[in-house]
């Protein structure tokens, strides 16, 4: 019996195919982002900040003559170097993600997309 207005057995299968698929990409994603190490450095130079690109704090490098320029500066060059590791880690996630979903239609017919 048709017309129940949902989309053929056929489209079905294969937007499961392809959110099963998605899955599995996801999974390997995760561990390659887990593994990626992105470094996050200070305008000068002096201060760098390691990420892992699901944004986990890996490690600082400060160069020893930052020490030597005092709290303030030494917290500002670490700040620094935080945000710029911050904003690569996010960008390289949000572009493996669209990498990842760019294929999937999520317009199924019949079902309200």
């Amino acid at each position: 019996m048709a017309g129940f207005g949902l989309p053929n057995f056929g489209q079905l299968t294969e937007a499961f195919r392809k959110a099963q698929q998605i899955q599995q990409d996801a999974q390997v994603l995760q561990q390659e982002l887990d593994a990626m190490e992105i470094e996050g450095k200070s305008g000068d130079g002096r201060a760098s900040v390691w990420l892992s690109g699901n944004q986990q704090p890996l490690r600082v490098r400060l160069d020893p003559a930052l020490l030597q320029d005092g709290q303030s500066t030494c917290e500002a060059a670490t700040l620094e170097a935080l945000q710029a590791a911050y904003e690569q880690s996010t960008a390289t996630m949000k572009g493996r993600m669209e990498e990842l979903t760019g294929g999937l239609d999520l317009n199924l017919p019949g079902l309200g997309g």
